[in-house]
């Protein structure tokens, strides 16, 4: 019998899972949920990082404080309120599925740039677990709870409620932290070729586009471990072996 050995077995690799998202998106918040339903289920979740990155569907969007969803959006669409009206319902359907309770009728339309800035003080000051959970409050907030996210009060409310320090936010949004990072991963967005969101991508290899069902994302976490993390050949024998549907006896 023939053992070969390898010298040694390489340490798992951490998949880095980055995510553009806008929190003025419905599909976004949607897929974010999905993406968490794959995650929860993938037996190497505790060797995936998962990094939130700004995106802004309408950066023009004047800063202050937000219209009615449903106007912005028929005049942005140049459509009828009943139309839009019926838009919503849909989307609203789709996200009950995922446990969310969109309520468009109470929902602002608002600019999101500072908002994005927040989810970064997040990250500086807790990490990726309370940029996460900030990302949640804010999502919430605005599907569900109609608060207008460009309300400077609102902003505090919300993300000193998901864990930042209320006079940390309060100062954030007055002195502007957090802008250049927000600018930085529109840029790396528009590197990348990003044009809508929600974008998932694993280790700026792999990358799926869209609220995809949970099981797509699903396939994208095993199909980025089992590049990143290969099966490695301890040893081989000259010993018996059955292959395929035949056995040598």
């Amino acid at each position: 019998m023939t053992i070969n050995v390898l010298p040694s077995v390489p340490r798992i690799r951490t998949l880095n899972v980055e995510v553009w998202s806008d929190i003025a998106c419905p599909w976004c918040y949607i897929g974010k949920r999905r993406f968490a339903t794959a995650l929860a289920d993938f037996p190497h979740r505790e060797h995936v990082e998962v990094t939130w990155r700004a995106y802004e569907l309408s950066p023009s969007t004047p800063v202050g404080p937000g219209i009615p969803e449903i106007d912005a959006l028929a005049r942005h669409k140049g459509i009828p309120r009943e139309q839009v009206t019926r838009m919503f319902a849909q989307v609203t359907d789709v996200a009950a599925g995922e446990g969310l309770a969109y309520d468009f009728d109470r929902a602002i339309a608002a600019n999101t740039f500072a908002a994005h800035r927040l989810v970064h003080l997040a990250r500086t000051t807790g990490g990726s677990d309370l940029a996460e959970r900030t990302l949640e409050a804010l999502f919430s907030a605005h599907f569900e709870h109609g608060a207008d996210l460009g309300d400077d009060e609102t902003l505090v409310r919300i993300v000193s409620g998901a864990g930042v320090a209320a006079d940390a936010v309060r100062a954030a949004l007055a002195d502007g932290t957090g802008a250049d990072a927000v600018r930085a991963d529109e840029d790396e967005a528009r590197a990348l070729g990003v044009t809508g969101v929600p974008f998932f991508v694993v280790d700026r290899r792999i990358a799926v586009s869209g609220a995809q069902p949970a099981d797509v994302f699903t396939q994208l976490l095993d199909t980025a471990w089992r590049d990143a993390n290969p099966v490695q050949v301890l040893a081989t024998a000259d010993g018996a072996a059955c292959v395929d549907d035949s056995c040598a006896i």
